[in-house]
């Protein structure tokens, strides 16, 4: 008996504490597809994995239901590897603890997985359960989408079958959605070269970190403070006034994850040590200031390092690369007209690497937007950002968004389900970050599409929760969606 076994749905949150024993981080799934191939030939269920490691499972309408149209529901199976920089975890190896506090399931100092193995277990737990009445159904559990959406990218057409397409990845109960934005990945690269440092400096740790993060696209609008950012900010005021070297920078993570952290080693003059420290108290109070309301654990340390290295990136690039990170536009770009309260555009700062192999600063941002126009308009902007600086600059990873469609059919059964229920209007929302459905329909653009979850809170962040009663009502509510489906 583990941890979650008396919540309920019992066997929703048996299978999800059965996830979280296995390591599944982006592009190392190969653990959780066993898993999962092992679950469903044990049901004796057609399974299938194809070539990038998609699992495709089909289920037989139950007894009455033979005449409903078929009903694909829709998963991925990876999560987002996030931890606290104090926190010892390995992704490839750990398991995730899970833990209940407050009628929530968290994980300690860890992304949970909730995002989306809630929907991966909700899925199983249903293909388990022949109890339950539907017409026929197929489960479609693909990889990579948090990083690249390489399972609904090379998805084939034709190993489907279904009309209805249900995606369970979304992160509010109570939410129906019917659209997504699109994104694009902008990679600038600047080259340096090492200069070596003089006798007379010492070696410093200057660290960002206590910011909360997030999705980059869920919780883009709440004005979280950028790790990257601040960090280049600080080194500016200290490279123009006490021509700080900077000798190693990283900042930031994933892609899709607003930046909580970001790390600098700088090497600083001996006689200049005191001032300095005053300079970054300075900074972190106003720092402090500005974020009082949304960073209460913003946190800025100056400690020495006891690292030994001897040469510096050279002042050129490192200019450089405070420049960009100054200038590139960060968080919301532009709100929705069409719906209100909804993000229309906005990039995510969300890395700044060291190749040091290479001798290569590389930083990493991701666009959204559900107007194409808007996502290659800012991509121009980047775009001349680098030119302006003489610098690199790719785009790679773009994805479509998908289009609502207010007159879907299995948005309307959703829709009256959800009021007999629970005797209230579900919100019909359109969301701010990539689900699959917009590449899918590239493939199966037939399909009759929604995307409904429960309510998940702070993904892709150490804070991840998932609550515990929103995942008992989204169970029902979709099964009583799957007894309510239409006839052929």
């Amino acid at each position: 008996m583990g941890t979650l076994s008396n919540l309920k749905p019992e066997n929703v949150w048996q299978i999800f504490e059965q996830i979280c024993s296995i390591p599944h981080p982006s592009k190392k799934e190969h653990k959780i597809i066993e898993y999962v191939k092992e679950f469903c030939e044990n049901l004796k269920l057609k399974t299938i994995i194809d070539e990038v490691g998609n699992v495709i499972i089909k289920k037989a309408p139950s007894q009455g239901f033979e005449d409903r149209k078929g009903v694909i529901l829709q998963a991925h199976l990876d999560m987002v590897p996030q931890k606290n920089s104090d926190k010892q975890h390995d992704f490839e190896k750990d398991p995730i603890i899970p833990r209940i506090e407050n009628n929530k399931v968290k994980a300690s100092g860890t992304t949970l997985g909730a995002d989306n193995g809630i929907g991966v277990a909700t899925a199983l737990a249903i293909l388990a359960d022949n109890s339950i009445e539907h017409g026929p159904i197929e489960v479609l559990l693909t990889v990579d989408e948090e990083t690249g959406m390489t399972g609904a990218r090379n998805l084939k057409a034709g190993i489907l079958s279904g009309e209805i397409l249900i995606n369970l990845d979304s992160e509010e109960h109570g939410e129906i959605y019917i659209g997504c934005a699109g994104g694009l990945d902008a990679t600038f690269f600047l080259n340096y070269t090492e200069n070596k440092l003089s006798d007379n400096t010492s070696l410093y740790n200057l660290n960002i970190t206590g910011l909360k993060g997030g999705h980059s696209g869920v919780d883009i609008h709440l004005g979280r403070a950028n790790s990257n950012k601040l960090l280049a900010r600080l080194l500016r005021q200290l490279i123009s006034k006490y021509q700080v070297k900077i000798v190693r920078i990283d900042g930031g993570n994933l892609r899709n994850a607003i930046p909580r952290e970001a790390f600098s080693i700088i090497a600083i003059k001996n006689n200049e040590i005191e001032e300095i420290k005053k300079t970054v108290q300075y900074y972190e109070n106003i720092f402090k200031n500005e974020y009082q309301h949304v960073e209460p654990e913003l946190k800025v340390t100056f400690e020495k390092s006891y690292e030994n290295i001897l040469t510096y990136i050279d002042e050129k690039t490192c200019q450089q690369l405070i420049n960009i990170i100054h200038v590139i536009p960060n968080g919301v770009i532009r709100m929705s007209d069409a719906i209100p309260g909804l993000v229309e555009t906005s990039n995510n700062l969300a890395s700044i690497k060291q190749n040091q192999e290479k001798k290569e600063l590389i930083i990493s941002c991701l666009l959204r937007s559900s107007v194409d126009s808007a996502k290659e308009y800012l991509a121009e902007v980047l775009e001349c950002i680098a030119n302006l600086a003489g610098i690199k600059i790719e785009f790679s990873g773009g994805y479509p968004g998908w289009k609502p469609n207010p007159n879907s059919q299995i948005l309307q059964i959703a829709k009256n389900v959800f009021k007999k229920m629970f005797s209230s209007e579900p919100k019909i929302m359109a969301i701010h970050a990539g689900l699959e459905t917009g590449i899918i329909a590239g493939s199966y653009p037939h399909l009759d599409m929604i995307s409904i979850g429960p309510t998940i809170k702070y993904p892709h962040s150490p804070d991840e929760e998932v609550d515990i009663e929103s995942v008992n009502k989204f169970y029902n509510f979709l099964l009583e969606i799957l007894k309510n489906i239409p006839k052929k």
